[in-house]
């Protein structure tokens, strides 16, 4: 997912992000946390003629405390028509409330532990609209948009906001339905391209003509995965056998004005897939699909249907960076995801670094150490990577989950190696050899920044905790003071909080490198008087701006 351009309603004097309506995540309400999503059935009929949605939303899902209240997340934007507890044989109104995005609903009774729950919300009106983006950039919202030829071109993204901006649901990452079913009606001859596979494709009969295409996800999906991409698609479709045997359709909804350039950039796809499961294992959604839709908008990580917003240009390295950052995000943010945005990094960060490690696969080291100095300029470290409390989308999105994430990670790579690392990006994406054959949506897992940690430490085989605690745990970089006197180097980190901080250092003299363990708060070493030494002359520590003086000798 690339960076956005946010838009703040107000209201009462307080922003909507200040009240958790246009937010996700944080601290899960009681009456949230005591229910499991299991399944959620989506009914929608978009109507492009004048923004709307109306439709239904079946949330069913498993008591883990005594319920009084169902509370889902909702848009005030949106109205809710009626709401029903279907059982096994009838369906009840239920009695409901509205409180700031939250969708009260109160049981007939109390629901006991291990109950089962299906409710029906009936709702619908206009979503929030996502103002035109403009290219490389995306807000949050629907975007009703059209082609050259004047057709309709919807999408929508939901990731700072919620996915409750468009539809019913338990707004927090830490709760992903096992499966999902979405049923779309739009007009014909427009294409509904969502997620999942499409199980059905039924034409109705009058006018104006209306066609409702059936989407199943036959594994675990968080909310801001969810999409609809909605146009008079051209379509372009492949098989790709991937490492574990299995065959994947693979498809490219793409406007017909684009068509040849998809044609172009159609072949990257395949090598892309291959580089990220021969790093990271298995394409994880295999029993579904891969696909692209091309959007009015950036790249976004929708599962088994990225948006590409991109111009079907190559970087200078010789691929699609906008392509190949949304489909790294299919094991990391899809497979693998953050039960809380705090650790969002996971997902960003690491997609961001594997664009490097594509890089270099495609033209060696030095194109990798130019890749990430791109990446170098516009750190904000204002902020913690990875704090320990928890976090709304708002309060920790930002360059830094992306560029200081994957920058730790060169460091990281320089400080336990290359293979290390890799070796222990591919254990968080299947911790478990046989997850690597799994197809049933078992793949799918939860991961924590201290899971990361304890992977990397137990490949590794090095304590890392001071590495961890300086680049993820506060906010500022270390500093690294060199000064020179006379044939003697010192070297000595200045570190926020003084917190331990063990990186060592590599010099170059002349022809040789020679690196410097940092046992010590400060280090000296010997050096010709006829040389100047340059200190991490191959730029792997992730620190403030170089600092170095040179004194005369006495």
């Amino acid at each position: 997912m690339k960076n956005c351009t946010v838009v703040f309603l107000f209201l009462t004097g307080l922003s909507w992000a200040q009240t958790g309506v246009y937010n996700s995540g944080g601290p899960l309400m009681p009456e949230q946390a005591a229910y499991d999503i299991t399944f959620y059935d989506l009914t929608l009929f978009v109507n492009p003629d004048d923004s709307t949605i109306h439709g239904a939303l079946r949330a069913e899902a498993t008591v883990l405390e005594p319920l009084t209240w169902f509370v889902l997340d909702l848009d005030p934007l949106l109205q809710v028509e009626k709401v029903m507890q279907r059982g096994r044989s009838n369906a009840n109104l239920l009695y409901f409330e509205r409180r700031v995005g939250k969708l009260w609903i109160k049981l007939p009774e109390q629901a006991a532990v291990g109950e089962y729950l299906s409710v029906v919300v009936d709702y619908g009106g206009r979503p929030m609209i996502a103002p035109e983006p403009e290219p490389g950039s995306w807000s949050d919202g629907f975007i009703w948009s059209h082609s050259k030829s004047g057709e309709p071109w919807l999408g929508i993204v939901s990731v700072l906001n919620g996915a409750d901006i468009w539809w019913p649901c338990k707004d927090h990452p830490s709760d992903e339905a096992d499966s999902m079913a979405l049923h779309i009606t739009v007009p014909e001859p427009l294409t509904v391209a969502t997620n999942g596979r499409l199980r059905d494709y039924v034409r109705h009969g009058g006018l104006p003509r209306m066609h409702t295409f059936h989407w199943f996800v036959s594994t675990p999906i968080n909310n801001s995965g969810v999409t609809l991409n909605i146009a008079q698609y051209s379509e372009l479709k492949d098989t790709y056998r991937s490492i574990g045997g299995e065959k994947v359709p693979v498809t490219f909804w793409v406007m017909p004005e684009d068509y040849v350039k998809a044609m172009r950039f159609f072949p990257q796809i395949s090598k892309q897939l291959r580089f990220l499961e021969q790093t990271l294992g298995p394409y994880p959604f295999r029993a579904d699909k891969y696909s692209v839709a091309q959007t009015r908008y950036s790249g976004m990580q929708h599962q088994t249907v990225i948006s590409y917003g991109g111009s079907f240009r190559n970087n200078r390295y010789g691929f699609d960076a906008d392509h190949f950052h949304e489909l790294a995000h299919e094991w990391f943010a899809n497979m693998v995801t953050v039960p809380d945005w705090q650790d969002w990094w996971l997902h960003e960060g690491i997609a961001t670094y594997l664009e490097a490690l594509y890089a270099e696969s495609l033209y060696g080291i030095e194109a990798y150490h130019d890749y990430l100095a791109d990446f170098r300029v516009g750190l904000q470290n204002r902020r913690a990577v990875a704090p320990r409390s928890s976090q709304r989308t708002r309060d920790i999105y930002g360059l830094d989950i992306y560029r200081k994430g994957a920058w730790m990670l060169h460091t990281l790579r320089y400080l336990i190696g290359k293979e290390a690392l890799v070796q222990s990006l591919r254990l968080l994406a299947y911790p478990d050899s046989a997850m690597t054959y799994a197809t049933d949506g078992s793949q799918c897992h939860f991961v924590t920044t201290a899971d990361f940690e304890r992977v990397v430490k137990d490949v590794s085989g090095q304590e890392l905790d001071w590495f961890f605690e300086v680049y993820l745990r506060q906010p500022q970089l270390p500093r690294l003071i060199s000064s020179q006197k006379g044939d003697r180097l010192s070297l000595h980190w200045d570190v926020p909080g003084d917190l331990p901080f063990r990186m060592p250092v590599e010099v170059r003299m002349g022809v040789g490198i020679r690196k410097v363990a940092m046992r010590s708060d400060e280090e000296s070493i010997s050096v010709s008087k006829n040389v100047l030494p340059v200190v991490d002359p191959d730029n792997w520590i992730l620190r403030e701006t170089p600092r170095f003086t040179t004194r005369k000798a006495n």
